[in-house]
């Protein structure tokens, strides 16, 4: 039996604090991401600066600090809050001795290893590509899958193979090929997407901060009211648990239906590369009808993350699409919960059912509210009528008459368009 435990990689994180209001919070943050990609954050440095120096990042003395702490810990990898320049990079492994990952890479290595479908994996890849590209000559002797993690798509291109032997023009051939690929898949996902649109039923998707529960919400909502063959999608409280959408289709006890995405989650300073890469992923938050934004109300920094998601969302072009705000997670505050605070805004936890019931109620209220009632008397003859109407609406009352079956029916215009030959003056 094999007893061995995979230790996490030590780390060291480190920032500038150059008066930025939300620097704590980033810190925080980049713990959280060191942590999600199986690192042990052993201490942070920080250090106030008015501007980044444009050769080493942080100043003389703070880099001779941060090697001094890396040597006494054994510390191989120093993580940087922010991107650095190609320069910085190679002039900060020089002088602390130590693999350098700034955040974009930090991220980028998060997503290469938890990219499962093909789609993801050509985005990460890409991504990956266009980050290295600018960096090629930063460090000779660095394989250039080191950062990136094993099948992360450039282990198939030689295991000697470095920065330097892969030149640029390589690389950009490499990412057109990848872009073709994905455009492939992504002209597949757009047929799905025009299909399921012809079907006139309306979508909801789940947009918001990673890690805030909106896979926990997915999988709650499936639970309650998808088909058996329905599958859940994963969950973990971690950031980027998932970097897949996923579509549902919900059947509620009214016969109302709706499809429901689970979308990746953001973060602050999301690499640009990565967003572009992921646009084709999140376009079914861009065809939604309402935009569903939850929120990891017991955070202290929610309103920072409720920020960044309406900056990201812009950023992909998702604009003036109806959204209600779920402030998830309230078991873990002192607040009241559930409740609706107006028409948009409601306080749940996503574990509870009562909970659910009340996001679904609100979700009903933007996404049916052209639902049509009407009373329709349907003659025996049109038996078919009468089945296709007790499947597929919420029929309210029903009355047999000499001349046929009388319908209370709440329906969509769709619907209604269809079977208003039969409605009753």
């Amino acid at each position: 039996m094999d007893t061995t435990i995979q230790t996490a990689e030590p780390v060291i994180i480190t920032g500038l604090d150059t008066g930025q209001q939300d620097f704590d919070y980033s810190m925080v943050e980049l713990a959280e991401l060191a942590q999600a990609n199986h690192m042990e954050v052993i201490t942070r440095i920080d250090q106030v600066i008015d501007r980044p120096n444009p050769a080493t990042y942080f100043g003389k003395g703070k880099v001779e600090e941060i090697r001094d702490v890396a040597d006494a810990n054994h510390v191989p990898t120093i993580i940087t809050n922010d991107e650095l320049s190609p320069s910085q990079l190679r002039n900060l492994e020089e002088g602390t001795g130590c693999r350098i990952l700034d955040r974009t890479a930090l991220i980028l290595e998060i997503f290469a290893n938890r990219a499962q479908t093909k789609e993801a994996k050509l985005q990460v890849q890409i991504a990956e590509l266009q980050y290295r590209l600018p960096r090629l000559q930063t460090s000779a002797s660095e394989r250039l899958d080191q950062q990136t993690g094993g099948g992360s798509g450039f282990t198939n291109r030689g295991a000697g193979e470095t920065k330097l032997e892969m030149d640029r023009r390589t690389i950009q051939h490499h990412i057109a090929h990848l872009r073709q690929e994905l455009a492939s898949i992504d002209k597949s996902e757009q047929t799905k997407r025009k299909l399921r649109a012809k079907s006139a039923i309306p979508t909801a998707a789940l947009v918001g901060y990673t890690n805030s529960g909106k896979s926990t919400i997915m999988n709650g909502l499936v639970r309650k009211y998808g088909a058996a063959e329905e599958k859940t999608v994963f969950e973990k409280n971690m950031l980027f648990a998932t970097l897949d959408t996923s579509v549902r289709q919900l059947t509620l006890p009214d016969q109302k239906r709706f499809l429901l995405s689970d979308t990746v989650g953001f973060v602050s300073k999301l690499p640009t590369h990565l967003v572009e890469s992921f646009k084709s992923t999140l376009a079914e938050a861009a065809n939604a009808d309402l935009l569903i934004q939850v929120i990891d109300y017991s955070d202290p920094h929610y309103k920072q993350m409720m920020a960044t998601t309406a900056k990201t969302l812009k950023q992909i072009g998702i604009e003036d699409i109806p959204m209600i705000n779920v402030f998830n997670k309230a078991d873990k505050t002192e607040i009241e919960f559930p409740i609706l605070e107006g028409d948009d805004q409601v306080v749940i936890s996503a574990k509870q059912d009562a909970s659910l019931d009340l996001l679904v109620d609100v979700i009903k209220k933007h996404l049916f509210k052209d639902y049509v009632t009407a009373t329709l008397l349907i003659p025996f003859t049109d038996g078919h009528v009468v089945s296709y109407l007790n499947e597929h609406t919420n029929i309210l009352d029903t009355e047999y008459k000499s001349n046929g079956t009388l319908l209370t029916v709440e329906m969509s215009t769709q619907d209604y368009q269809r079977y208003n030959k039969y409605e009753q003056a």
